[in-house]
């Protein structure tokens, strides 16, 4: 139960390391006093309290007045329920609140790492008007595939440009030849995406709305479309 994994994903929920490995051990062991999670876990019993009270405040646990305090834990299905149903919440609320967003064209953003590249893939899939253009291998695809999929049902434009075998019903595919690790996202003419992004490469990107870099991707990828295409034809 208290593997390393379950400890971070568990951080991903709001809690602190310690939080986590205290909330792992109430799992394991039940109903427990600061002083038997203190001996257990090896933290420090005033730690050991004020943590508790933290799990408390954060809902992953429940504090039982008996001769001694003791503190059970919250089921996780129950606490990470609940965590979502906040994070909505506090969302909804901000989305009401926010300062009101100035409509320049966004300059040129540098984005690094394989997830944030991808969460703000899909992020631009998720949010189409009209049409998407993408390039990638089929690994990268494949993690976009449920939102490609919304689009294709939604009933908006989807083009695929990638070096290798790749399948989805609705959408424009196109076999290219080996593109290394490079990706790109072009969305509604209005936002492009562009960089390496996998295992072994620098996994940075651009990210800009600037029309004259949307505009220059944009040809770029219907000029290789059109070689594509001419190639296809030769073949037949």
């Amino acid at each position: 139960m208290g593997n390393e994994q379950f400890i971070i994903e568990l951080m991903n929920m709001g809690l602190t390391r310690q939080e986590a490995i205290i909330y792992c051990k109430l799992l394991e062991c039940g109903k427990q006093t600061g002083y038997e999670i203190a001996k257990a876990t090896g933290i420090s019993r005033s730690n050991a309290y004020t943590t508790l009270s933290a799990l408390v405040d954060k809902g992953a646990a429940y504090l039982i007045e008996e001769s001694a305090k003791r503190y059970i834990p919250v089921a996780v299905e129950e606490f990470c329920d609940n965590y979502l149903h906040k994070i909505e919440k506090a969302k909804d609320w901000l989305l009401l609140n926010q300062p009101q967003i100035k409509q320049d064209e966004e300059g040129y953003i540098t984005i690094d790492g394989l997830e944030h590249i991808l969460n703000k893939a899909k992020t631009l899939v998720a949010n189409l008007e009209s049409r998407v253009y993408i390039t990638g291998k089929p690994e990268f695809l494949n993690l976009l595939r449920p939102d490609l999929e919304n689009a294709v049902n939604a009933k908006k434009k989807v083009v695929i440009v990638t070096d290798a075998s790749f399948v989805l019903k609705g959408a424009k595919i196109y076999v290219s030849d080996d593109h290394g690790s490079q990706v790109g996202v072009i969305a509604d003419s209005k936002f492009t995406l562009t960089g390496e992004w996998g295992n072994g490469s620098t996994n940075t990107c651009l990210y800009s709305g600037q029309k004259n870099l949307v505009t220059l991707f944009k040809n770029a990828l219907a000029n290789e479309i059109k070689l594509i295409s001419i190639r296809r034809n030769i073949k037949r």
